[in-house]
């Protein structure tokens, strides 16, 4: 299961990942296509006078910052701020295969890890809306196999607000996985082997990884498709996100338009982490993990997208593509304190900064760095995607939302 870097932990006091070697920028300033098919930009608030924050322009303090990363050799992947439908800023920097030597560029595919968990929720939210299922249900109104307490009293609305109660066994991580039949038995007959331990509705910190997979099951059972074609179906290719997929590593491996992984040794050196599935991050946090060694993400999480894409899920979220007005509210209406000013939701964090609120989700894993952030308020989206574990990604975040609102995250909520 991929790990969310920002999960319980305040942005500044992330530790930022070691360093990659970064070749080449390239810098785009055109439009971005819309948001989806026929769909056009979400109209947003002005923030004072709506200019483009000198901070956010191509040349501005983000754009410098995020190159001197890059020579530095701490970031390797892409970077896209977007106003309004339209691309402000885009820099592509290191390389998506070296053995091969293929650049980055902002039409390359990244995996998401955490990251791509809002997918579930807003698949669970479309069958919700239709009536086929209510997020009050239990786990054993739609599937069977599960303890008893957990099939009564663990509901949707728990495992998407992380309030479950549960907690599972770790997973094989030294696995390496053959094929997506073996991926989805495993997780399945793992998933079920989550215990209640907590009281369901309340905050706990218990291991409970099974809160990605148990409703990604229910998403399975009440549609009738796999999880994966589910999201591809009805998320990506309702929102126009072409390069987006849950790719097998077969593909991820040959596939020119995809980013390999590039993980940090404990002598420093860096590999391939799809050409060398037998090593592992030595990094605590992420310790002996090998995103390659699963033949495609688990179920509930990750799958690969284009900046771009990013982007056009962004709008889709508000603009009625994905949810209609009422039940995209629902997925992002703030629910559980995380700080002063920053909540959990169903899928991303919410935080209000400068005044406004920014919609933010990250995700990591051993050679995977990502996250995508919307300011609704004022039209922003904001993408950082990279390949190797040396990117320091809160402070990205940090500098990207200082460039777009002008406030540091955590400063308060600005009114």
């Amino acid at each position: 299961m991929d790990r969310d870097p920002t999960a319980g932990v305040s942005r500044r006091r992330f530790v930022g990942w070691g360093g990659l070697a970064a070749a080449g920028a390239v810098a785009v300033g055109v439009p971005l296509a819309d948001a989806g098919p026929g769909r056009a930009a979400p109209p947003a608030r002005p923030s004072g006078p709506g200019r483009i924050p000198p901070a956010a322009r191509p040349g501005g303090a983000y754009d410098r910052y995020v190159a001197g990363l890059a020579a530095a050799g701490r970031f390797s992947g892409v970077v896209l701020l977007s106003h309004r439908g339209r691309t402000v800023l885009s820099r592509s920097y290191g390389m998506a295969d070296r053995e091969r030597g293929i650049r980055n560029r902002e039409d390359t595919a990244f995996t998401l890890s955490s990251a791509g968990k809002p997918f579930t929720a807003v698949a669970l939210l479309q069958l919700a809306r239709r009536g086929r299922l209510r997020l009050s249900d239990p786990v054993g109104r739609h599937l069977t196999g599960f303890a008893s307490d957990v099939s009564e009293k663990v509901t949707i609305h728990h495992m998407l607000t992380g309030t479950s109660g549960l907690n599972t066994p770790e997973e094989d991580i030294h696995r390496i996985f053959r094929s997506r039949r073996e991926v989805h038995d495993y997780q399945e007959r793992w998933a079920r082997q989550a215990k209640l331990v907590g009281t369901p509705g309340l905050p706990n910190g218990f291991h409970a990884s099974a809160e990605a997979a148990i409703p990604a099951l229910i998403v399975e059972a009440v549609s009738g498709q796999s999880y994966w074609d589910y999201v591809e179906e009805n998320v990506f290719r309702r929102c126009g996100m072409t390069g987006s997929a849950f790719h097998t590593r077969p593909r991820w491996l040959t596939d020119p338009r995809i980013a390999h992984p590039y993980l940090t040794l404990a002598d420093g050196s860096q590999v391939d982490a799809l050409r060398h599935l037998d090593q592992g991050s030595p990094y605590e946090y992420m310790l002996d993990r090998n995103p390659g060694r699963a033949f495609i993400d688990a179920i509930g999480d990750g799958g690969f997208a284009t900046a771009p894409d990013l982007v056009r899920f962004a709008h889709a979220l508000g603009d009625g593509t994905l949810l209609e007005r009422p039940w995209a509210d629902v997925l992002t209406a703030p629910r559980m304190p995380l700080g002063p000013a920053s909540f959990g939701t169903y899928g991303p964090s919410a935080e209000i900064v400068g005044g406004q609120w920014v919609i933010q989700r990250a995700g990591g894993n051993p050679g995977v760095c990502a996250n995508w952030s919307s300011y609704p308020d004022t039209g922003w989206v904001g993408v950082i995607l990279a390949n190797g574990d040396d990117a320091p990604l809160i402070e990205m975040i940090e500098q990207e939302t200082r460039a777009v609102t002008g406030a540091a995250p955590g400063g308060g909520s600005g009114g």
